[in-house]
């Protein structure tokens, strides 16, 4: 069974006088810095010079340096910048402040778990991954509650780097909900698989395929957008809030029984071998030396296949459709 940690297995008060060090003010950062803030910690957010986040922290009400300062003031350092720039940000202006003692924690394994980073020995080195986007995580925390997060140590040199962990994962709110202990090598690898075959790479495939499949056939594209792609966070909403029996118990039985006979031969064993084809080249590191490779390189294929994919002609018309829908006006209408 999973170790899950709830409230009363974590003390905050770990993290009295000492300060906490969040690297970044992005979707995560900012959540995790105002939660920590609201919860009484001593928190800062280091950011680079001339960042335009530095603004919008200050009138957060929290205090702002450089992450060089930030790391060298702080006892608690979070990265939480992109995985592509963290070697650097970590080797140029946090590693020459780690001294023993202080703690450097993390949202994702990639870098630790893939040896981009290797952090001296003396120090803590763990991670709380929220499971939620930073800005579901920030409001369910004012709301009271807390999104569901993941605990992991990779270096335990104080022998209380769990204990930190879990004062740090109730700061932000996410021992309300429950922390599931994990290592960084479950983490980072589950992570990677469940965003390239289902809730990124996989789902938008599966759009675009059964959109061309529609319009190739003849069907007005406005109608493929709508059956293919609007109606997925209906779906996705029902097995979010009750899983998938209730998802079904909520459709027509005509949709069901489409579900029960038709879903497993588009998802058939010729998928089920090309995703342990996909968790192989995650566990032996070919995915994480590709994506290093293509950062390192100035990111030329990334970036053709995003201008690539945002010429799709479903995102045209889907623009077009969502103009009509006037609950998501004032949205992000990219």
């Amino acid at each position: 069974m999973t170790k899950v940690y709830y409230d009363s297995d974590a003390d905050l008060g770990l993290l009295k006088g000492k300060k906490v060090g969040v690297i970044g003010y992005g979707s995560q950062g900012h959540a995790h810095a105002l939660n920590l803030k609201d919860s009484g910690v001593d928190v800062a957010v280091g950011l680079y010079p001339g960042s335009p986040s530095a603004e919008k922290a200050r009138a957060a009400g929290l205090k702002v340096g450089s992450v060089d300062d930030v790391a060298r003031d702080c006892d608690v350092i979070m990265l939480l910048v992109p995985d592509q720039v963290q070697r650097q940000v970590y080797e140029e202006h946090i590693a020459p402040h780690l001294e023993r003692g202080k703690t450097l924690m993390f949202a994702h394994g990639f870098n630790i778990h893939f040896n981009q980073i290797a952090p001296p020995k003396g120090i803590d080195v763990s991670m709380i991954a929220p499971k939620a986007p930073g800005h579901l995580m920030r409001r369910v925390f004012t709301q009271g509650a807390g999104v569901p997060a993941l605990v992991a140590v990779h270096q335990d040199a104080s022998e209380s780097a769990l204990q930190m962990a879990l004062a740090y994962g109730k700061g932000v709110g996410s021992t309300r909900a429950g922390i599931l202990q994990t290592t960084f090598h479950e983490e980072t690898e589950t992570d990677l698989f469940g965003e390239q075959v289902i809730l990124c790479g996989g789902i938008t495939a599966l759009i675009k395929t059964a959109y061309e499949t529609l319009v190739e056939a003849g069907y007005q594209p406005e109608s493929a957008y709508f059956e293919t792609f609007h109606e997925l966070k209906l779906i996705v909403d029902l097995l979010y809030e009750g899983g998938m029996e209730y998802m079904r118990y909520s459709i027509s039985d005509t949709a069901e029984y489409g579900d029960y006979t038709r879903g497993p031969r588009v998802i058939g064993e010729q998928v089920r071998a090309e995703m342990r084809k996909i968790l192989g080249e995650i566990q032996s590191g070919q995915f994480a030396s590709e994506w290093i490779a293509e950062n390192q390189a100035g990111r030329p294929r990334f970036l053709a296949l995003r201008r690539i994919n945002a010429q799709h002609p479903i995102e045209s018309v889907g623009k077009e459709m969502r103009g009509m829908m006037a609950w998501l006006q004032g949205g992000n209408q990219r």
